[in-house]
């Protein structure tokens, strides 16, 4: 590649890139530190490339620069739990939404197949969801309590087997993006078949609103997490398939870590919905307007922090930029 086109296919990152560096834009240090390894990795391609040249001359000074930002604001702070969770993460998330996307379309479709399946063949909810879980359903079902599961196990023992058995269930999604994405997208699609084959289950008994209020009390919170935990798998799987400017290695140690950023977002969401489980689930009869408040409200509240919030916050820094740089030209 001649300098010349270098540079133009680079130049805006690299502006941008300085534009935060001498402006003193907030943002966070482990975003600045992948945007510093970018550009150390164009440093390398043009020391071997272009030596003695502007270009060489120009990514050398905006890596020292880098270098020496970094280091003054890696410095951990007291409050950085909370800016983790509050600014750095919602922030760094927003580069992830194509991934959650996929993650979520196929966990959908794969819920309708399960459905389908059920509704199709009659053996298949069986084949899914096991014959003790199917036979125990049905008796609870003659008996007047068809959500009588959830009241069998004590609560704090219950709240706690389900947290882990539900994070159990995201490092799987997230470790299995080991084989190429191909092994999240699989544990994404036995869980919605497992899913839609549930729900059809009740549907046919003439239960689907007795199921449906009762199992998305906690199942709002718990599949949505699912969902982001196969993002993370994703992010993992796409980092060795699509290594981008960096080394496979490179993108592999990136793709990792922000995998498992994702994943340790997660964990305060396991956490309420194992509480909903084991406390909130088992009151059956809970008026339907309480119910329907606290499955919007779950959904409200992983639609604002995964969705909206990190596009709000990547706006911001957005016009942060764009009113710097018109200053610079000013």
């Amino acid at each position: 590649m001649r300098e010349a086109a270098f540079a133009k296919q680079n130049k805006d990152k690299w502006l941008r890139f300085e534009s935060v560096l001498r402006n003193n834009i907030q943002v966070p240090p482990d975003e600045l530190s992948a945007l510093y390894v970018e550009v150390t990795d164009h440093l390398s391609f043009a020391q071997t490339f272009y030596p003695k040249s502007n270009t060489l001359r120009y990514l050398n000074g905006l890596s020292v620069l880098a270098h020496q930002k970094i280091y003054k604001t890696k410095r951990e702070s007291r409050k950085r739990f909370i800016t983790f969770f509050t600014q750095e993460f919602p922030l760094f998330f927003s580069q992830y939404h194509k991934q959650l996307l996929i993650a979520f379309v196929t966990f959908a479709i794969f819920t309708i197949v399960g459905a389908y399946s059920a509704a199709t063949d009659g053996d298949f909810v069986r084949l899914i969801l096991g014959d003790g879980y199917v036979n125990m359903t049905l008796e609870n079902i003659e008996d007047g309590d068809p959500m009588r599961v959830y009241k069998e196990m004590n609560e704090l023992n219950m709240s706690l087997g389900i947290t882990i058995n539900n994070i159990r269930v995201a490092l799987m999604a997230f470790a299995f993006g080991l084989f190429l994405s191909l092994g999240t997208l699989f544990i994404l699609m036995r869980n919605a078949i497992m899913l839609g084959s549930f729900q059809y289950f009740f549907y046919d008994q003439g239960l689907f609103w007795e199921s449906a209020r009762t199992i998305w009390i906690h199942g709002t919170i718990e599949i949505s997490v699912i969902i982001i935990a196969g993002c993370a798998g994703l992010v993992l799987g796409n980092s060795i398939l699509f290594p981008g400017t960096y080394s496979r290695v490179q993108s592999f140690v990136r793709g990792a870590k922000d995998g498992v950023k994702i994943l340790i977002s997660t964990i305060p969401f396991f956490i309420i919905a194992g509480f909903l489980e084991g406390f909130v689930t088992r009151h059956t009869e809970m008026p339907d307007w309480l119910a329907i408040i606290i499955i919007g409200g779950s959904l409200a509240l992983i639609l604002f922090y995964y969705v909206f919030y990190p596009l709000h916050l990547k706006r911001k820094l957005k016009q942060k930029l764009a009113e710097s740089n018109k200053n610079q030209i000013l």
